[in-house]
């Protein structure tokens, strides 16, 4: 074991003994002592910038960078082999058969997801880590129940997406610090794969979360550059696509990319977490109360702006503007349903695809060919990065424009709460990703059910008819939704699901909803994988 690092969980010795070598562990301390630090105070610098915007100072594109935004010379890097034409993406969590399932689905990529479709157990960290090195070296072929599960000859090629800078890896400590699970998924995958990779025609490839700072794209840019030369392959090999789901990072597009241009494959509209940043970031201010979900669509003002700047950004720098998720899944048992839930997906994929996007997320495999028809009707080359949008100029008023029309309904709130408690017990129990009225729903549509509550709430807002939102009325929803979550997420148990119940009645209440319910629900995940959370305090 190499000095100073310590491993504080006995599960998944297997995959342990397999992915935790002496060299990655090494190599996890190696970038931990280096960047730390670094990660602590950008994560101080976003609770600074929150309390500037409690304050009334607005979100706005800085000032200092006015120079690179204005520079028209500078470009990122080329595509890296095999993300010149990315006009369909699969996502989804790293178990076994998930990870088969989405190479061979004959979308263009697969996220692997360590991230918000993942509940982060030790296991499902360390087991994925095993799934991804065995698909890279076509080892991965497996049977279960009778049925056989083998990898085509022409698999997606593979992204990986790590946890955020804000999520700490509690099972695992150097120096008696945790690591970061930014730099932990990172680090293992990069340390075990990338040379592999690179001999197969392809790279280290990865999707970067939750940034609200360009300062944080030259952490990762720093981590990319040490970590390149630590295993000896060339410079400007990783290619990394920064997902834009924070407010702050919408102002910052253009400096993001330049901070990572020698790395960089592009920007991503990162739809919901947006929305759940949206509202989380102006916590204070009354003007910004959302109506229902359902009603914050892609065309309202401030997300049609953020996707437009978006387009406009990443072709003006040479690189890909990823469109967002569509959390649909087929409705196997209603055909007219169905027929109209995936017009819904072809409209929106249509809306992308003419407005520019090179590209599109999918979260099941059976949408993909809805989504690549789209897109090979519409886009005929591999990308559109000539779609220049010349046309557009946004503002900051746009992306802070509280014109979203809509209404508050009690159905609105009942779907709310069932997301939040059904997605929050699943989580506890290991799940990062559950069908719910068959939308796929991860960590960022949760979120947005809980900050949602939470700002009706605060701001005594009034349903359609009338009636005050009030924690009392919130209660009585609850109270009256959770005995169906079970219908609709039967792997909740009933111990998970008072945990989240609680939750939820204590958010609503709060002066300020926490930053990430990830974040809070860690201990319990800690403590069932038999590790006291002493970093954590537990919000219940």
């Amino acid at each position: 074991m190499v000095a100073g690092v310590q491993i504080h969980t006995k599960v998944a010795q297997d995959a342990q003994s397999e992915i935790l070598t002496d060299g990655a562990v090494a190599f996890l301390a190696a970038l931990h002592r280096t960047f730390e630090s670094t990660r602590q105070s950008l994560l101080a610098a976003r609770d600074d910038a929150q309390r500037r915007f409690d304050s009334g100072v607005p979100l706005d594109f800085p000032p200092e960078t006015a120079h690179i935004r204005a520079e028209p010379s500078w470009h990122c890097a080329p595509p890296g082999p095999g993300l010149e034409d990315r006009r369909v993406e699969i996502t989804g969590p790293t178990d076994r058969k998930m990870v088969i399932n989405a190479l061979n689905s004959g979308a263009k990529t697969f996220m692997a997801d360590f991230e918000d479709s993942s509940a982060p157990t030790f296991a499902n960290m360390i087991v994925g880590q095993v799934n991804l090195r065995d698909a890279i070296n076509r080892q991965i072929d497996f049977s279960s129940s009778g049925k056989q599960y083998k990898l085509s000859e022409n698999p997606a090629v593979l992204l990986v997406r790590p946890r955020g800078w804000h999520l700490d890896e509690t099972r695992v400590t150097v120096d008696n610090t945790p690591i970061s699970g930014s730099l932990f998924d990172f680090g293992l995958y990069f340390y075990t794969n990338a040379h592999e990779l690179i001999k197969r025609g392809s790279g280290p490839y990865f999707y970067l979360p939750k940034m609200e700072h360009y300062l944080e794209a030259r952490l990762w840019n720093d981590v990319f550059v040490f970590s390149q030369s630590y295993i000896g392959i060339p410079h400007n090999t990783i290619r990394a696509t920064v997902l834009i789901e924070t407010l702050p990072a919408a102002f910052q597009m253009e400096e993001i990319l330049f901070e990572l241009r020698n790395h960089s494959s592009g920007l991503n509209c990162g739809r919901w977490d947006y929305i759940f940043s949206a509202i989380k970031k102006r916590r204070a201010d009354r003007s910004a109360v959302l109506p229902d979900r359902k009603d914050v669509t892609m065309t309202v003002p401030f997300m049609d702006a953020y996707v437009r700047l978006l387009i406009q950004t990443c072709h003006r720098r040479k690189v890909a503007a990823m469109g967002g998720m569509s959390a649909q899944i087929p409705i196997k048992d209603d055909p007219k349903a169905n027929e109209v839930a995936m017009e819904k997906v072809r409209a929106d994929k249509l809306r992308e695809v003419t407005a520019g996007h090179d590209g599109t997320w999918i979260a099941h495999p059976l949408i993909n060919q809805i989504a690549r028809k789209v897109f090979d009707e519409n886009m005929l080359g591999p990308n559109q990065y000539h779609v220049r949008r010349e046309d557009v100029k946004v503002a900051a008023t746009d992306l802070l424009s509280s014109n979203v029309p809509g209404k508050i309904t009690e159905d609105g709130i009942r779907s709310n709460v069932s997301v939040a408690l059904a997605y929050c017990g699943a989580w506890i129990g290991g799940n990062g990703c559950i069908p719910v009225s068959y939308l796929m729903e991860d960590a960022a549509t949760a979120e947005i059910a809980r900050v949602q509550l939470w700002q009706w709430v605060k701001y005594s807002s009034r349903l359609d008819t009338g009636e005050q939102i009030t924690a009392l009325y919130i209660d009585r929803i609850i109270a009256e939704q959770a005995p169906g979550v079970q219908k609709i997420a039967p792997s909740v148990k009933d111990d998970h699901l008072k945990i989240a119940t609680k939750y939820l009645m204590d958010q609503v209440r709060q002066q300020w909803p926490s930053e990430f319910l990830t974040s809070d629900l860690m201990p319990y995940l800690t403590m069932a994988d038999g590790v006291e959370d002493k970093w954590h305090r537990s919000v219940l």
